[in-house]
């Protein structure tokens, strides 16, 4: 295989034909990364089906400037990633390959320009080969790139941005600074501030580290460059604020970037260490090139130095940070894969390079053996109906891809260093989408889409209720408001919920069940019992009182079974 990525990079410069190999090469990557298993498996909660909902309302309302989730105003993020996602749902259908197509596109490009770059700097022509392969093929990198969510656009964007500021500090051009400020305007409406304040910090700490300020400070405050920015980012800047005086605006930037630095948001919280530990996780199975990375960068030349600036800026800026989730790294680990190729001539031994990705395949391999005691002394209701519903599909197909994925990722022994390494990567893509994910998806995500589907086949009025599993929403085919729900009305609850809803009903209420599976539930409320006539004042004269008929009495207990 390294012969095969010498006469790819031998031919970049050529004719056509000549080029094929270098597009069949990095094809490969993007569909073993980023394009297997897009279509198959249904939409995760919970940030999958909140874009795509969104989106839909958006499309539906034809409001296309501030986006409603369920009806209620989503201030989570900018506009950009809601419209590519409605102009690839209105040219391909509502469905899953549609919602993740522009985080595909956008993965496949990021991976792209980083081929290009490297390419552009090394004679060694694995070098390119090399930081592509970690970019598709790592196991968080993948997993973005297949998100319905503005992620895999962000990186895109990002790595765009960075790679073209360092263009312009290597040669003094401004061109290249032009470009870079087109791709942080664009960064800012796909997901805010942090799509300038990553570059700008990796600039300016590269700068102070090569005792050159004052290159920072020409491009930092470029007039024009900022013009660009601008136009970017005011049209719809200024129309959104026009449309709701300001509401999305303030709310995005104070509840979902001050706040959500400061507080930890959605459970996601971690500690300072959270990034150390799980970096090795993120690039995984080219782990082992961590170590030469950061030695390269330490000892290496300006790029190398400016590729760490960029790395430790995003490293810090969100280990210190309340809400943590493992894909903020890769908004620095654009430099790691140019420097993971950049080391291409000196990789470490092949046990030591191939161990990572083994391990990683028989982990997913083991799971058939120690997935049924966890989900036997699982107590919490919901947790152990998704992990019932992921023991079920853990059967012999299971079995059957992830041993030969562990096979394949074995045999890549026999293969030279580099090409053994893009094998086992390949191995895990397929592990990961063919075995791990289906059998996550079955028990956490299966349930909630056809219970969406059952819904809309039934027509029924449907609310939320203690629920927030808004991929319901996208199967249903409409909004679901979240509230209690009206006799007649249907309500979506996770089962550990239930008892709270005919608590917050009262025992007159009346449930009766339309579907259940997995951790989920439909329950229709039925017309409310009649409540029981208040006792006649005592009268000293009076017969004494028949016996009260149990007519009355007999509907409350029909909740208790309901619930039951």
């Amino acid at each position: 295989m390294s012969a095969i990525f010498s006469t790819a990079e031998r031919g970049l410069g050529a004719s056509l034909p000549r080029r094929m190999p270098v597009f069949i090469g990095l094809l490969v990557f993007a569909l073993a990364g980023f394009w297997i298993g897009s279509s198959q498996q249904p939409l995760f909660d919970l940030d999958e089906g909140a874009f795509s909902e969104a989106t839909l309302e958006m499309l539906r309302s034809g409001n296309f400037l501030v986006t409603t989730l369920d009806g209620a105003p989503r201030y989570d993020k900018p506009i950009l990633s809601y419209w590519l996602q409605g102009l690839s749902v209105s040219l391909f259908g509502v469905h899953e390959f549609a919602f993740r197509l522009p985080s595909m596109i956008a993965a496949t490009l990021w991976m792209w320009i980083t081929f290009g770059f490297v390419r552009e700097r090394e004679s060694y022509p694995e070098a390119p080969w090399l930081a592509a392969a970690s970019l598709a093929l790592g196991l968080i990198p993948a997993l973005i790139g297949h998100a319905a969510t503005a992620d895999a656009i962000l990186n895109l964007l990002l790595a765009a941005a960075g790679l073209d500021l360092w263009r312009h500090f290597e040669s003094g051009r401004r061109a290249p600074l032009l470009r870079a400020a087109l791709w942080i305007g664009l960064g800012v409406l796909a997901k805010g501030p942090i799509a300038v304040i990553v570059p700008g910090l990796a600039g300016l700490v590269w700068a102070l580290w090569e005792r050159r300020p004052f290159v920072w400070l020409r491009a930092g405050f470029d007039w024009a460059a900022w013009l660009v920015v601008l136009a970017v980012v005011l049209p719809w800047g200024v129309a959104c604020w026009l449309a709701d005086d300001g509401d999305f605006i303030r709310h995005f930037l104070f509840d979902h970037n001050v706040n959500r630095y400061s507080r930890t948001m959605e459970g996601h919280g971690g500690h300072l260490w959270y990034y150390v530990v799980t970096l090795p996780l993120i690039v995984a199975p080219f782990t082992s090139l961590l170590p030469g990375a950061f030695r390269r960068a330490l000892a290496g030349d300006a790029l190398d130095r400016y590729c760490l600036s960029w790395f430790a800026v995003v490293l810090a800026l969100f280990s210190f940070s309340s809400t943590q989730l493992p894909h903020y790294l890769l908004y620095g680990c654009t430099p790691l894969f140019v420097l993971f190729g950049r080391q291409a001539l000196r990789l470490p031994g092949k046990l030591a390079l191939l161990l990572p990705g083994w391990i990683v395949l028989a982990v997913i391999a083991s799971v058939p053996l120690w997935l049924p005691t966890v989900a036997a002394n699982t107590h919490h209701t919901w947790d152990a109906a998704v992990l019932a519903g992921a023991l079920d599909a853990v059967g012999p197909g299971y079995v059957a891809v992830s041993l030969a994925a562990l096979v394949l990722g074995f045999a890549a022994w026999a293969f030279a260093p580099l090409s053994g390494l893009v094998v086992v990567g390949i191995a895990m893509q397929l592990a990961v989408w063919f075995a791990l994910v289906p059998a996550i998806a079955n028990g956490q995500q299966q349930p909630t889409r056809q219970a969406g589907l059952h819904a809309r086949a039934a027509g029924a009025t449907v609310v939320s209720y203690a629920t927030k599993l808004p991929t319901f929403s996208v199967y249903r085919g409409a909004a679901t408001p979240a509230r209690l729900p009206a006799p007649g009305e249907w309500a979506f609850l996770r089962i550990d919920r239930l008892a709270d809803l005919q608590r917050d009903l009262g025992p007159q209420a009346r449930l009766a069940e339309e579907f259940r599976q997995g951790g989920v539930l439909l329950m229709r409320r039925e017309a409310d019992a009649p409540a029981a006539l208040p006792a006649a004042p005592a009268d000293a004269n009076a017969a004494p009182a028949p016996t009260a008929a149990p007519a009355l009495a007999a509907p409350a207990a029909a909740p208790a079974r309901a619930a039951e």
